[in-house]
Order: structure tokens, then C-alpha cells, then sequence
């Protein structure tokens, strides 16, 4: 069987955050462009965290109630991250989806976020084998 590598099939062009954006900003960003998650890197480009909508309910039921100062991203965030290499072969990573249950897995290489891969992305890379 031939090898496909997330690399050839990861998203590069991501959305991403600083872990000390306004996470009202962050907020808007995620509605802004129709994402559901986007991963929080440092100022060296290091994987830190992801912020998703789920991460951002406690900010809705805060700003409700509370009359407070909402904080920034990595108030919220979540850590660790479960990450994929960029090197890994899509069939390993359709097994990893099957039993972690996730939509997509940041891509980290040498510690620096270089991509995401998405459950999308495999059934892409899975008709690009079966149309060659």
C-alpha cells in the first residue's frame, strides 16, 4: 500500500491565537470565520494550547452574571494538546480519529505548529489513492 503522509493533505493556512488576545477578541474571530477551534501559539510559534466554543461557554455564563473583566485566551484554553507529526501516515491517523474520537489534530514538527489535518482531509487523501 502506498504511504500518504498528513503533511500532503494538512490545512496551512490556520486561524490562530496569542495566549494573551481578549478572549472577547478571540470570541469574535472563531465567528468570524465560521471555525469551530483554532490552536493558541507563542510568540515562537510553539503549540500552546486551543481554544474551542466549548472553551468559551464559561466566558457567555461569566459575562452574564458577573460584571468582571473577561480575561484572555489562555484563561480559557485548553492544554495539552494532542498533536499529530507531520510525517505520519494517514492510515495511522484514520485509526487515531476512529478511537480518540477527535475532528482534527493540530500538526506539530520540531515543536513549531505547521498545520492541521481534519477527518476531511483523510477521506480526501483515501480518493486521491483510489482515483490513481
Amino acid at each position: 500500500m502506498r504511504s500518504l503522509k498528513v503533511k500532503d493533505y494538512m490545512a496551512t493556512k490556520l486561524v490562530t491565537f496569542a495566549p494573551d488576545l481578549n478572549v472577547v477578541e478571540a470570541m469574535n474571530q472563531i465567528l468570524n470565520s465560521g471555525i469551530t477551534a483554532a490552536p493558541v501559539v507563542d510568540e515562537s510559534g510553539s503549540l500552546v494550547g486551543i481554544l474551542s466554543e466549548v472553551d468559551l461557554m464559561p466566558v457567555v455564563i461569566q459575562d452574564s452574571y458577573y460584571d468582571e473583566p473577561l480575561g484572555i485566551v489562555s484563561d480559557y484554553m485548553k492544554t495539552p494538546v494532542d498533536t499529530v507529526d507531520p510525517n505520519l501516515d494517514i492510515y495511522t491517523l484514520a485509526e487515531r480519529f476512529i478511537h480518540e474520537h477527535r475532528r482534527r489534530y493540530p500538526v506539530v514538527d520540531a515543536g513549531k505548529l505547521v498545520g492541521q489535518v481534519s477527518r476531511r482531509d483523510v477521506l480526501r487523501a483515501a480518493l486521491d489513492y483510489r482515483d490513481k
